[in-house]
């Protein structure tokens, strides 16, 4: 079967979705994106594990490489390979043995273990697209590569005083939601972080 490897772009929620998030995949060789909707829990636990935070106890993605450690095995990649009635069906590829899983999980493990994630090609031409934006944005990176060549510093512009006391502060609200293992409050909490982090 022919596939695409991809990267995660990022996740997204909406208000409207009841709780469910994108999650959009990037085709590394490509500017194909590829959003699969997942649920709230998966979600977070993917989040938690891209930006390194531990809760203090595992949870079941964690708990599920443990047991696959503790049968001696690893996972090799994963492989989101159909997409039947708009439901994306995935397998785990460990030590050679295919087993079937959801995407989200997939990737909640693919994260842990560092390992790669591909798609389907049928199923990225069936169900992906290429952002509008897309070319704009590649030929502005190709005009601005000279420019932040030559003046690195105008690209680093400290923050505000203000701004960074509230990153503090929201860090650490951060950190205490996690262990008190509220990660409803962790993941509203991480999005705020990201919004304050890339906003000028």
């Amino acid at each position: 079967m022919e596939r695409v490897l991809v990267d995660i772009l990022g996740l997204s929620t909406n208000p409207a979705s009841g709780g469910a998030y994108a999650l959009i995949l990037r085709e590394v060789e490509g500017n194909r994106r590829l959003p699969i909707i997942i649920g709230q829990a998966e979600a977070q636990s993917i989040a938690l594990e891209m930006e390194g935070i531990k809760p203090p106890r595992p949870l079941t993605h964690d708990l599920m490489k443990n047991i696959i450690a503790a049968f001696g095995a690893e996972l090799t990649d994963v492989l989101i390979d159909d997409l039947r009635d708009g439901t994306f069906y995935a397998k785990l590829n460990i030590d050679n043995q295919v087993i079937d899983s959801r995407p989200s999980d997939a990737i909640a493990l693919a994260v842990r273990y560092g390992a790669q994630i591909f798609v389907a090609t049928n199923v990225m031409d069936e169900a992906a697209f290429v952002p509008e934006e897309e070319e704009d944005e590649e030929k502005k990176e190709e005009g601005k590569g000279k420019q932040m060549a030559s003046t690195p510093k105008q690209q680093k512009t400290p923050p505000e005083t203000t701004k960074a006391i509230r990153l503090e502060e929201m860090h650490q609200q951060l950190k205490q939601a996690i262990e008190k293992e509220d990660y409803e409050k962790a993941a509203s909490l991480r999005d705020e972080i990201r919004r304050l982090e890339t906003s000028d």
